[in-house]
């Protein structure tokens, strides 16, 4: 019940953070059937957590809660100002009164998904496995933190860097978790399933907005006597949300299959079999093609790590839901908001008149800004974005010298928003690398930033991408068809501008898969080497496509041809396979109803290494600041660095293969293993004294994987070092405070 109290509280938190921009929201979005109020929620997020980065990183404002509620009370305030300058009480009552049909759906969609989350996770709440460990130690770092950067948790200070070394990561997602955990005051391992919660949440409602509006509009131009049925475009919309949030690709056709060895996929045609669902495993439709990734939303909501991808899912829908807002301005009379530019630009100098007074140039602003938020929370993102943009208005201008100056305002903009976070941060990209490469290529070994690699060639059967990607393809197919169809038709003669639309997010989707068969952004990995290109450009495609495939949907259904019943049946086949595949992947993953509700994410502490859990609880209870702790290191993906991770504790050196990705060289963390081996082992009381201060280490942890690790441990020295200031109830664990 206490748990249920905490996600009921951080709803509260969540919906007021959402209110607080309503005004201003209505205002941008005023051309939106539900005026943005789907968008809010994420949009107050992303602005309160930038005005708090940006205030930690000058050293202005301290991260504290009092902190993020003056920022909070000053949003409210410009929104109340707003209210009463630009948009009267009146208009935004009438406002409110028209779209509430749509707001109240929104509300609920927000609600279903975030409560599906909490009762998956209540049934396996814990943060453990995968790169949980990761995540969690990023907000905790956070949370330790006054101003910014944060300090990396699996790397202390040290002769070099007597300060520390700040996290190499993109942290902004991080960051936004961390404010909502001190905003509303929910203990971490708590609040990291709550996070989840209200990402789901905020993504399942955002989909709903932006494809109803995307239909709806669409039914303007097509049909402009008449708007659809809000009954269908509520099937629409909660559909594309289903589709874009919890839906699969064509790889649940196996499930007719005899199954096949994870390393070695055979065409499904070959072992087909009969109805085999205990043979299916859900994780094999995002490890499909050897030694890439290829993620979507439904597997990252299952499996819960909060990487960065993850939570820069509704900023890229705030996005998305821009460009459709783009669409409209632009295929509509703009005359009110143009007047309100060419005031504002008047008193600016007359080079600069004309570039302002357009009403778009608004648009290059918030695009630039969200293009810098994409970066700096899911790197690949911000150039994924900056690129979709780019396409758009070159599609619409060409090249002009409008289509420069957005350009040009866009990149600025991007650039000044992520300066902040990019003067921390150094990029562990080291080139780009050619898929491939022909011989003479693999001589000259470099040119400029293309890298040509010997023996990196790595080509993906098409009949594996057509599994993959291939219900986008037989949508975009669809869509072709029609719009084929309807220009021969003598019935047809209405454009529909946002066709385009459409149409764009499909070729900017297929361009993004298919990217990775040519080139690949070079990592530390070696047979795995394309990997995360894929990962990162699949995952924003099948975004796009989703919301694409959802108007798609609704297209097909006011098409009036003798080819339409074809059509419909080319379309629902394919979506049956995508559509059941979370009815395999919950279910494996969580144990329903067979395990005890909880929200906790240390109950697998409480059962596998209960000292463990009672040091953490003591060190975040006790501990002030960000002393350094050391504890046990060990490989990447394993129990070792629990302390670090669940305490925001620098440690010596943590996940190796991590800090190895992170700082470009594995000897980052590779040189100091001997040095802990030492510290834990070594009888010359001297050098221990020596490599604690070295690390400035304060405390020492020895605990179950520590005795483990070091079979020659010596506990007694650090008695007389120090002073054992806990010890577990089992007596297995023990933390030491050091004297240097």
């Amino acid at each position: 019940m206490s748990d249920l109290f905490y996600a009921i509280e951080w709803y509260g938190y969540v919906f007021i953070l959402g209110l607080l921009i309503s005004p201003l929201l209505f205002r941008f979005f005023h051309n939106f059937i539900d005026k943005g109020y789907a968008l809010g929620k994420a949009i107050a997020l992303l602005v309160v957590s930038y005005l708090v980065f940006l205030g930690g990183i000058l050293h202005l404002v301290p991260f504290t809660r009092l902190s993020i509620a003056v920022i909070c009370l000053v949003l409210a305030g410009l929104n109340y100002y707003a209210l009463r300058k630009i948009s009267p009480h009146r208009e935004f009552v009438r406002q409110v009164q028209e779209s509430f049909k749509c707001i109240l759906v929104e509300e609920l969609l927000f609600i279903a998904g975030f409560v599906f989350i909490i009762l998956s996770r209540g049934y396996e709440p814990s943060v453990h496995g995968l790169e949980k460990f990761m995540d969690f130690g990023f907000m905790n770092s956070l949370l330790r933190s006054t101003y910014f950067p944060p300090m990396d948790m699996w790397l202390s200070a040290d002769s070099t860097s007597p300060l520390g070394y700040p996290i190499n990561y993109y942290y902004f997602g991080h960051l936004t978790g961390a404010v909502l955990m001190r905003l509303t005051a929910t203990p971490p391992a708590i609040a990291y399933n709550l996070i989840l919660a209200t990402i789901c949440g905020m993504s399942v409602s955002m989909v709903f907005s932006i494809t109803v509006n995307f239909c709806h509009y669409a039914s303007l131009f097509l049909r402009k006597e008449k708007t659809p049925s809000f009954i269908f475009l509520f099937l629409i919309g909660v559909l594309t949300a289903y589709l874009v949030n919890f839906g699969g690709n064509l790889h649940t056709l196996y499930i007719f299959t005899s199954g096949y060895n994870v390393d070695n996929p055979v065409p499904f045609w070959n072992i087909l079999s009969g109805f085999h669902p205990e043979k299916y495993w859900y994780p094999n439709a995002t490890r499909f093609i050897p030694y890439t990734i290829h993620e979507f939303p439904s597997y990252s909501y299952v499996v819960a790590d909060l990487h960065g991808h993850v939570f820069d899912i509704p900023f890229v829908l705030i996005s998305l839901a821009l460009l459709l807002s783009f669409f409209l301005a632009v295929f509509s009379s703009p005359e009110i908001r143009k007047k309100r530019m060419v005031k504002i630009a008047k008193s600016l100098p007359k080079c600069m008149q004309k570039i302002i007074a357009d009403p778009l140039w608004p648009f290059m602003l918030c695009f630039g800004f969200l293009a810098a938020i994409h970066y700096m929370t899911n790197a690949f993102d911000g150039p994924i974005y900056l690129g979709l943009i780019l396409l758009t208005i070159f599609v619409f201008f060409r090249f002009s010298i409008r289509f420069v100056t957005f350009a040009v305002s866009l990149f600025a903009t991007f650039i000044l928003t992520a300066l902040p976070f990019s003067l921390f941060f150094k990029p562990f990209v080291s080139g780009i690398g050619v898929n491939c490469s022909p011989d003479f290529l693999v001589k000259l070994e470099k040119l400029g930033p293309f890298l040509f690699e010997k023996g990196n060639c790595q080509l993906s059967a098409p009949w594996m991408l057509f599994i993959l990607w291939g219900f986008f393809w037989i949508m975009f197919a669809i869509l072709f068809a029609i719009l084929f169809i309807e220009s021969r038709s003598k019935k047809t003669n209405v454009h529909n501008p946002l066709d385009l639309l459409a149409i764009i997010l499909y070729l900017y989707g297929l361009f993004l898969v298919i990217v990775p068969e040519f080139f690949y952004i070079k990592d530390i990995y070696p047979l795995h080497f394309r990997a995360n290109t894929m990962f990162k450009l699949g995952y924003q495609s099948f975004i796009m496509s989703g919301i694409a495939s959802g108007y798609t949907l609704y297209r097909l259904k006011f098409f009036s041809h003798r080819f339409r019943r074809v059509l419909q049946i080319l379309a629902i086949t394919p979506l049956f396979f995508v559509s059941i595949y979370p009815f395999f992947a919950f279910p494996n993953f969580y144990p329903y109803q067979k395990a005890p509700f909880s929200l906790d994410g240390t109950k697998w502490l409480s059962q596998s290494l209960p000292e463990d859990l009672e040091l953490i609880t003591y060190l975040n209870n006790q501990v002030k600041g960000q002393p350094i702790v050391l504890e046990a290191p060990g490989d990447s993906y394993t129990d070792y660095e629990r302390i670090s991770a669940y305490t925001g504790l620098p440690t010596i050196g943590g996940w190796q293969v991590h800090e190895w990705l992170w700082r470009g060289t594995s000897s980052v963390v590779g040189d100091r293993l001997a040095d802990i081996a030492t510290i834990y082992e070594s009888s010359d009381f001297a050098q221990t004294r020596s490599l604690l201060k070295k690390y400035h280490v304060q405390y020492v942890v020895i605990s179950a994987l520590e005795r483990t690790k070091y079979k020659n441990l010596n506990e007694s020295k650090f008695i007389f070092m120090g002073t054992k200031i806990f010890e577990s109830s089992n007596k297995i664990g023990a933390l030491y405070k050091v004297e240097m």
